[in-house]
């Protein structure tokens, strides 16, 4: 896992690897929208859903310790080693959009995901127990780390699958 030298430099790996993990969609079809490909374990919606429900649940655990709520991570009726159930329940929320309005919702959160990283001291950012839903890990991590591993990480493994479904697709 990289180091960022500071929020800036984070918000800027945020913003490059968002833009060239949508931008793969731009020649895509809605009709292709929901087709699995043999070798790709998502369908292009699904990748997009993916992406927004991680970014939203984050910006969520925050806004409800914030609000005084017990944070239950990763989701109440969810485990870490039950992943699976919970990548549905995006699928889910996410399926009666066309792509287009996929992306357009993708890039909002992108957004506001964006001003929600931004809002943090360089302190808060980076140094343990800031909140207590980061510290959930034996290894207490930072925020910016929550932040690196579900959207810089995905976005790049993403734009991976989404290039290979499109090499097999077309």
């Amino acid at each position: 896992m990289p180091n960022y030298e500071n929020k800036k430099e984070l918000i800027l790996e945020i913003e490059k690897t968002a833009n060239l993990f949508i931008n793969e969609f731009k020649d895509l079809n809605d009709k292709d929208r929901d087709l699995l490909v043999e070798g790709i374990d998502r369908t292009p919606s699904q990748m997009i859903a993916y992406q927004l429900g991680w970014l939203n649940l984050l910006m969520t655990w925050d806004k409800d310790e914030l609000k005084g709520k017990d944070v239950v991570t990763p989701a109440l009726s969810y485990k870490w080693n039950e992943l699976g159930g919970l990548y549905q329940s995006f699928y889910t929320e996410y399926k009666n959009l066309s792509l287009s309005e996929l992306k357009n919702e993708y890039m909002n959160t992108v957004k506001n995901f964006i001003k929600w990283v931004n809002s943090f001291t360089e302190k808060e950012l980076f140094e343990q127990d800031v909140r207590r839903w980061a510290s959930s890990t034996p290894t207490k991590w930072p925020i910016w780390k929550w932040v690196h591993i579900n959207s810089v990480s995905p976005f790049k493994s993403f734009r991976t699958k989404i290039r290979k479904w499109k090499k097999l697709n077309f």
